[in-house]
Parts: C-alpha cells; structure tokens; sequence
C-alpha cells in the first residue's frame, strides 16, 4: 500500500557512521596526466592502497552473522562477495577520506556531539552510549572518527549541489501531480469483535451452543450493554484485552467472510453473527473510510521536500564518487 509518502523507497548516503572500516596504508601520487569528466578537467592521481592481514578477520566476523542463512554450497560464493564489498567500500572510503581533505572539509568536536546526542535521545530506556559501544564492540573513538567524517562527507555533497539542494513549490506539485497513485489511501474500516471460537473437537451439538452463546452477546449489545466490557469477558480472541478492537485494515487483510461483512456493515451498528474457520464472531464497525487521494495538503508538501531534496543529495554524492574513481588509478595491494 503507498497511501503515504513515507512509504517511497528511501535514499542514505553510502557512508554510514558505524561501519566498522578496516585500517590502511596508502600513498598518492599525481600523475602528468588529465582527463574530462563531465565537461571538467582533473588531475589523474595514483592511489595504491595496501590492504591489512585483518581484513580475513572482518571477514570471518560477517559470515559468523550470516552463515547459518547460507547452504554450505553458496558459503565461498558468500565469502568472496563480503570481500569484494569490503574492499569496495574500503577504497571508496578512502577516496572520500582523501578529497574531503583535499577540500579542506572541517568538522567540529560540537557537530560530533550533537550527534551523539541524537543518538542517546533514541536509545530505549535504561540503554547508555556506553551499553552501545560494547553491545557492538565498537571503540568509541573510532565511532567519533567515523561519525566526524561522515559529517565532512554530508558537507562535500553540499558543496557539490552549490546551493542547488533545495526543493521548490513548482518541484513539489510536479511530483505530487505525476506521482498521484503514490497518494492514494485505500478503502478501510475500524472494527472490534467477539469471538466465540471453534475447537478441532467440536460436534453438531457444541457449535450449535456456541453459536448460541453469540446470539445471546449480540442480544446484550443490542439492548445497550458495552461492548469493551462483554469482549473482555466473553471473546477468545487476544484482541479482548483490548475491548475486542482490531485497529483499521483494508482489503483482503481478514478472512473474506468477516472482510464482506465488516465493509457492509452501518458503522456503530451490530449485524448477523458472521461464521468463519475461526469460530462465531459478534462485529461492530467503529468508522470506515471510502478510497481517498491526499490532498497536497503541507503534511504532503513536507514529505515530497523531504524526498526529494534526499534524492538531490544521493545524486550529488553519486557524481562525486562517479569522479573520483574516473581520476583515481587505483591499484590494491594484497587483494
């Protein structure tokens, strides 16, 4: 379902502030030549990059997460793809590393900070930076490292866009208009039921008494009483601990019986005792609400700038790792 935008596929930068990186050794050198890239010019550079013993260690420690998912067959497959990432993340990492110096890109110790505090404000209750960093065996100054450089690298793609990130009003009504069925809310309905459930062992006798038991709920409601209260003392379905509510579904959610007659049901009212696989059921229909188009309302327009101005951003880092590796004549030792 893509009623909400916040259901779009969601971009991030490459570099994320816990991956646990790999140390290295590199050297670089420029090169008498140049070459074009995008109708610029730029200093063709050598970059040889020594990979550590502990690589097979990082290695080891990401199939020990993932090995009992692969058959035996696949595990050197699945090896020699973790490698190869390692070492393509490993390079590119160096590459930013390199141009955000080159660039002169700064971080502070307070922009780290506020970060850090970011994150401890979504940590559950009771959890401590501290209980992070060995949960994940993470050094927390390399963290901080790592986090100071992400930063630097959110800072390149701002140079990069020069000032061209931002989203405007005719950008947002353009991709509301070509992009309406990502708007569409579907059909839905809020119910809560009684069950009276059946059993494996049940005979004509004991369903026709079950049934009964309902009718005799449905009458109760019908004369006024509460239909939490009778749910909570009555229902065999989890939901009774909450007065028998079900929250709001959609189509082709519920078994079809129950769906037919929660979406033809008066919305309050309590109708014919519905029979499925699961046993009798007393519905009621708290609201429902008809296929719908959101309006490019501002919750809306947040969205779509939100979006967009992330696929900016992902654009501009993607160009500037298009250029560097176009440049970089990258040679890998102990690969």
């Amino acid at each position: 379902m893509l009623g909400e935008l916040g259901m779009l596929p969601s971009t991030a930068l490459a570099i994320g502030y816990f991956y646990n990186f790999i140390s290295i050794v590199c050297e670089s050198l420029l090169l008498k030549k140049e070459i074009e890239v995008d109708n610029n010019r730029f200093s063709k550079f050598k970059l040889n990059i020594v990979i550590p013993q502990d690589l097979d260690a990082d290695i080891k420690k990401r199939m020990d997460a993932v090995k009992d998912e692969i058959s035996p067959d696949k595990l050197e497959q699945a090896r020699a793809e973790i490698r190869k990432s390692l070492v393509d993340d490993f390079v590119l990492r160096t590459l930013l590393s390199k141009e955000v110096k080159a660039k002169n890109v700064t971080v502070t110790d307070r922009e780290v900070e506020k970060i850090l505090d970011g994150m401890k404000s979504q940590m559950p209750p009771g959890m401590t930076l501290d209980d992070l960093v060995k949960m994940n065996k993470i050094d927390l100054s390399k963290m901080k490292g790592e986090i100071a450089l992400n930063i630097r690298i959110n800072k390149l793609v701002e140079q990069e866009l020069g000032g061209k990130g931002k989203v405007n009003e005719k950008e947002i009504g353009e991709f509301y208009e070509k992009n309406l069925d990502k708007f569409k809310k579907p059909e839905t309905v809020h119910a809560r039921h009684i069950l009276i459930s059946k059993s494996p062992e049940d005979n004509e006798k004991s369903l026709t008494d079950k049934k009964a038991k309902a009718e005799d709920l449905r009458g109760k409601l019908q004369k006024g009483a509460d239909f939490a209260d009778l749910a909570a003392k009555n229902s065999d379905c989890p939901s009774k601990e909450n007065g028998g509510d079900l929250g709001t579904f959609t189509r082709g959610q519920m078994v079809k019986a129950f769906e037919d007659a929660a979406f033809s049901r008066e919305k309050n009212s309590v109708g014919p005792i519905v029979e499925t696989d699961f046993g009798f059921h007393i519905v009621q229909v708290i609201d429902h609400q008809p296929p719908a188009t959101q309006k490019l309302d501002e919750d809306a327009k947040k969205k779509i700038r939100t979006y967009l101005e992330s696929q900016k951003r992902q654009a501009a880092f993607d160009q500037i790792v298009k250029r560097l590796k176009t440049v970089a004549n990258i040679v890998i030792y102990g690969k």
